[in-house]
């Protein structure tokens, strides 16, 4: 049984995977599983590229257009700079890509100032995880699961397509700059989780809750940065 229905053109969010951001429905298609009828959706979303997900499952939450653009319309009357940042720290739906980074200095004809640009988007955090109207519990919920990101070759891939918001990030940077690139992005969220820790010390039990869906990773940078905090 379809629960929600999706038409094409449609921003979603994915309850589960906020920092993917707000996505748009590209393609619906009707299924039957195990006698039931389901919608599988194709959604492309800024951070992660296109994901293929069942409605059914997904739960995807439909994002309606004012909540979308509000950032962008009280952005635009205060300047370029104003925009981003706005929409920047409401969700990682705002934050531009690499193209855009590269299109925005000129590209080619700017290419140093293009890559020192890119380069910093790709060690920032994502806006939700340091977003100081969000509480601190789920300021430290959203920056302990980005620890999923744990430098394996498959996790180090998955890391530069959130980042750069680019299909194929191998097209804009070789292996080795990527590799940097994350040691430079691990550094801050290191810094930023140490300090959401430092603002908890008082509330050890939240910490611990927190961790016990945390990704392995992420329970022993807290670990050690604890440690460094005594």
């Amino acid at each position: 049984m379809i629960e929600a229905t999706y038409k094409k053109g449609d921003r979603v969010r994915h309850p589960s995977r906020t920092e993917w951001g707000v996505g748009v429905v590209n393609k619906i298609e009707i299924v039957t599983r195990t006698g039931s009828t389901d919608l599988r959706v194709w959604v492309r979303f800024p951070s992660v590229g296109e994901k293929t997900l069942l409605a059914s499952v997904a739960k995807l939450e439909l994002v309606e257009n004012k909540e979308f653009s509000a950032g962008s319309s009280a952005g635009s009357s205060a300047g370029s700079s104003a925009g981003f940042s706005a929409g920047f720290s409401a969700s990682l739906h705002a934050r531009p890509s690499v193209i855009d980074v590269d299109v925005a200095t000129g590209g080619g004809w700017l290419a140093s100032i293009s890559k020192k640009t890119a380069d910093d988007l790709m060690t920032t955090l994502p806006g939700e995880a340091t977003d100081p109207f969000c509480s601190l519990r789920r300021r430290l919920e959203l920056s302990t699961n980005l620890y999923r990101f744990d430098g394996t070759p498959a996790r180090l891939v998955e890391w530069s397509i959130a980042q750069s918001g680019l299909d194929d990030p191998m097209s804009r940077f070789n292996r080795q700059e990527l590799e940097q690139l994350y040691k430079r992005w691990i550094f801050n969220l290191d810094a930023h989780v140490a300090k959401l820790l430092g603002e908890l010390r008082r509330e050890r039990a939240v910490i611990d809750q927190v961790l016990l869906t945390a990704p392995p990773l992420a329970v022993k940078s807290v670990r050690r940065l604890q440690s460094s905090l005594k």
